[in-house]
């Protein structure tokens, strides 16, 4: 009879004990997939195509020599021109203009004339980096045989010019918002003054703006790239496009607005027509689209881009504008930007979907 009693007690103890199991079963496995649905990239998942060869490329681009030295040389003017600004900050400051607030600001704007200001920097050295990690993406692949194989793997084509563009892109994001947080540390450590939020959000802009002017000329040469066979063709042809944009053009359009100067007689509508169509001009050019957005964000005393009538000049008090009215003044500028990035990019894509690769 005890026997038969101990019986009964152990197997009721043995299917709560089963029972307990499987509830605890099915609350992993549901934890496990609410797990899996917000974190896609968890440890135990397999990383996907893509994924490792963005890293592979991140890799690739860091460890460079190319990009080592750009980067010497982009901290070093970064130095250069974070040193003249704050060395020329008390004389900004005893001016009396609508800027004076805004001191973080002055550390990207002020110069002394010796070295240029940190945006000027940017928009000089950015389309160096740009090309630098971006003329051999595609032609040394295919030079060192390497090309065809990746595309005989099990991946969709279009992964390696994606990941080519992406995994530089995140390169420059880094270096830019790298060199903008440590210029405003060592002005907060040095000034002992903390930024407004209007500052921080104009600097965080301006660093976007940044990354986009770049994002351009990599795209570009990305193109050369894959157009050319040759590493040293591409990246010559991507150098003289840069000159040609940054030093000629200027020289072509000054050379043919004398030739067109109007008529010293002339009303205020044809001079206002002239002015406005040669600044049109010179918005074709990805430096001036640059420049002039970049002078609106980091200067919010600029009220206008264009030319000024009297009667709009008249009564205009001189105060600074707020970031909303700033980002509206830039949107064309911004628009253009990212409309001559995607063209490129949309031009790599298509012409590298249509290559023929075979192994050599």
């Amino acid at each position: 009879m005890r026997w038969m009693i101990f019986t009964s007690v152990i197997l009721k103890e043995a299917k709560l004990m089963h029972k307990l199991t499987q509830y605890i079963s099915a609350w992993d496995s549901m934890v496990q997939h609410i797990k899996d649905r917000l974190f896609p990239g968890s440890v135990n998942a397999v990383p996907s195509a893509f994924r490792v060869m963005v890293r592979k490329e991140v890799a690739d681009q860091v460890r460079s020599w190319r990009f080592l030295v750009l980067l010497f040389l982009i901290l070093l003017t970064c130095f250069g021109s974070l040193y003249t600004s704050i060395t020329n900050l008390p004389e900004a400051l005893k001016q009396n203009d609508a800027e004076k607030g805004f001191l973080f600001l002055k550390l990207f704007t002020v110069s002394d004339g010796t070295l240029p200001p940190f945006h000027v920097f940017i928009g000089f050295l950015g389309p160096l980096l740009g090309i630098a990690m971006g003329f051999d993406a595609v032609n040394s692949e295919q030079n060192r045989g390497t090309l065809s194989r990746i595309i005989s793997q099990p991946i969709h084509r279009d992964y390696l010019i994606n990941a080519k563009f992406v995994s530089a892109l995140i390169v420059i994001s880094v270096l830019f918002f790298s060199l903008g947080f440590m210029v405003m540390g060592l002005g907060l450590f040095i000034i002992g003054i903390p930024p407004s939020a209007s500052e921080f959000l104009r600097i965080i802009c301006f660093l976007c703006l940044s990354i986009c002017y770049v994002a351009f000329w990599l795209n570009l040469s990305i193109l050369f790239s894959i157009r050319f066979k040759q590493a040293a063709t591409s990246a010559l042809t991507a150098i003289a496009v840069w000159l040609f944009f940054t030093i000629f053009y200027q020289i072509i359009i000054k050379m043919v607005a004398r030739v067109m100067l109007p008529d010293p007689a002339a009303s205020p509508e044809e001079i206002m027509g002239y002015q406005s169509f040669f600044m049109n001009l010179m918005r074709l050019v990805p430096s001036q689209l640059f420049s002039d957005a970049t002078v609106t964000l980091l200067m919010p005393s600029v009220r206008s881009l264009g030319p000024l009538t009297m009667e709009q000049v008249y009564g205009a008090i001189p105060s600074p504008l707020p970031l909303g009215q700033s980002l509206l003044l830039v949107w064309p500028q911004l628009t253009g930007l990212i409309a001559a990035t995607i063209a490129c990019f949309a031009g790599s894509y298509y012409l590298f979907m249509r290559r023929e690769i075979r192994a050599r």
